[in-house]
Order: structure tokens, then sequence, then C-alpha cells
């Protein structure tokens, strides 16, 4: 199973841990990945340069094996205000619903990319990732200076080409199929939910790095089928959120684990970007809202605080429950078990392939 990938990243198995911000990407899941032989991540999209260099610090005391971080590169909101104080003002019903203080002010959108990405350079990290776009050539270069891998994710095949053009190691080809925020950055002329197995082989005809497949890949039988169609790893992230080292909240895994394939939507209800997630009646009922709803971040951090409070009164049904089509074949079981069983699976199939 070694690959172009796992030699360049100095990894086992060609497995890599989703990035996922927010809570479930825990030092604990990101550690047990990468001592298990895949490379774990650290989702740091919402953390402050200094809570970026505590977690990193934090996985390092569990493993000395490579392991990334994650960032989400910023675009500027063009939501009018107006647009924004009617989003604020219809959010009341959910936040009386959570019992927290109606029509709060406005909070802070988001981190500083930049300072985030100086917090990635100053503590040795192997690999770099991001998605929401291409970080500034600067931001690039200072990162192959200090000798981390720079990973990029696209939808489409463009996104592909102008990721390779930007100096990229790898691509995460993001299928229609996968949980959590849509790594889309160019315009298109449809949403563009282009699923994996299309997406894949597309991309590995248009660009010469390692691709890394995600979207639905949930054990041995989705990896196999990526190395097939042209992807040097995979990269799972609904697999791992009901393991035992996952930081999701106790109601999340409950959902994960007794949804069916059928159970998600993808909605910019939640943050103003177009997510996969399980559906909850904040979804439904945001289908009815006839306003705009404000770009990505300034949606998330409006409803954060809702959010926040439905974790505390363990009501699913205002949480954000990011999860993706696979999501039937996820399991309760320690991350390293995940990778163990991916692989013992994924090498008898390829022993086995041609017999049947």
């Amino acid at each position: 199973m070694e690959t172009e990938l796992t030699r360049r990243l100095a990894i086992q198995y060609p497995i890599l841990q989703a990035p996922m911000a927010g809570g479930p990407s825990t030092p604990e899941l990101v550690a047990a990945v990468s001592n298990a032989g895949g490379l774990g991540s650290i989702g740091a999209g919402y953390l402050s340069p200094e809570q970026i260099r505590q977690t990193i610090r934090e996985v390092k005391q569990r493993t000395d094996r490579p392991f990334g971080v994650n960032l989400f590169v910023p675009k500027q909101p063009t939501t009018s205000a107006d647009a924004i104080a009617r989003m604020n003002h219809y959010l009341d019903k959910y936040r009386i619903e959570a019992g927290i203080a109606t029509n709060p002010p406005i909070p802070k959108y988001a981190e500083s990319f930049e300072e985030q990405a100086q917090a990635v350079m100053g503590e040795n990290v192997s690999v770099f990732s991001f998605t929401f776009g291409i970080p500034s050539q600067d931001i690039m270069e200072a990162m192959k200076l200090h000798g981390i891998n720079v990973i990029g994710t696209a939808t489409t095949v463009e996104e592909a080409i102008k990721l390779e053009s930007a100096g990229v190691d790898a691509i995460v080809a993001q299928g229609s199929e996968a949980g959590g925020h849509r790594g889309s950055f160019l315009p298109s002329k449809t949403d563009a939910l282009i699923g994996t197995m299309a997406l894949v082989p597309q991309i590995a005809d248009h660009v010469s790095i390692p691709i890394i497949a995600s979207g639905g890949i949930m054990d041995g039988r989705g990896l196999v089928a990526s190395l097939v169609l042209g992807a040097s790893a995979v990269q799972m992230g609904t697999a791992f959120l009901a393991s035992h080292e996952s930081g999701a909240h106790t109601v999340y895994k409950g959902r994960i684990l007794t949804s069916s394939e059928d159970a998600t939507e993808v909605t910019s209800a939640y943050s103003g970007k177009a997510a996969r997630g399980i559906l909850t009646d904040y979804i439904t009922d945001m289908r009815t809202y006839q306003g705009e709803i404000p770009d990505y971040p300034i949606q998330h951090a409006m409803t954060r605080e809702i959010r926040q409070a439905a974790s505390k009164a363990n009501n699913p049904e205002l949480m954000s429950l990011w999860a993706g089509q696979g999501l039937r074949l996820a399991k309760e079981r320690g991350a390293a078990e995940i990778v163990e069983q991916t692989m013992e699976q994924a090498r008898l199939l390829m022993r086995n392939m041609g017999r049947q």
C-alpha cells in the first residue's frame, strides 16, 4: 500500500483523518491515527493562534509521527448590513428556544489567517492543509521554506489545476458525498456537487501531483476503489466521528450511529457556506427563510452561541451535525482499530481481486 504520497509524508498507510474543526479532531484522535500509521490532522480553522500552538504541543506529547494542521482560507464577505441585521433578528426565535439572550451584538467573525499560519509554521509540523481557497504566495513559499508539505482542497478539475499551479504538494479531491463544509472556491455554473467516483479520475487526468480522495470513504473498499481511480490516499472524516477519541458531542455521535445514507443535506443555514450535515429541525425551518443568508463567516459567528447552547442542553435539533453520506457504515470503536481494519480489508480485497 505504499504510494507516492505515503513516501512524501513519511506515513505507513495511505489514510488521512479529515481535519474536522469545531471539536471532533481532538489531540487524542489526531495522535491515535498517526500512531496507527495514518496521518492525523488538527481542524484548526476556528482556533486562535495560541490555541493552535497549544493543540499542536498536545498532539506532540502523544505522538512522534507526522500529523497535519488545517486552516480555512478567508474570503471577504459581501453581505449587506441590512441582510445581516435581518438574519440577526430572525435568529432570535432560536435564541429563545436555546435559552440565551436575544439581539446580541455581532461577534468577531474569524481569527486572522496570517497569524494562524504563522503559528503553524512556528511549531514544526509536517503537513499544512487548507480549504475554501488558496493562501497568498508568500504564505505558500514560507510553508515550503519551513519544510512543510502543503495540501489544498478541490471540488472541481479547474480548482485542482489552480492548486497545482499555486505549488501545493498534493490535492484533496472532495466529492459531494463528503461531510462538513464544501471546499469550493471558484465560481461554478451549478452547485458543482460532483461525486468522488467521478471527480478523482478526472482530476488525475489533469494534474501531476498526488490526489487524496475524500467523500463517502468509510472502509477498505473505499480505499481500494480510490487507489484504482487514481488517488494516492484517502481522507476519512465521518468514519472517525463516532470513534472513542472523537470530540463530537454524545448526541452527535448517537445521530451518526443511528442515521441512514439519505439523512444528510447540503445547507448554508449554519455558517453561510455550503456544508453537508444530518437533517435537523433548524435546517428544515431555515428552508423557508425569505431573506439572504449572510456569507461565511458572518452566519457562522451569529449562530455560534445558539449551537453552543444547544450542545449544553443536549438538543441536536439546533446543533450542526456535519456528516457524509457513508454514515451508515460508521461504528463506535477506537481510531487505531478503524485504521487497522480499513487496511486489513483493503489488503484482502487486493489479494482477491481478479479471482472472482
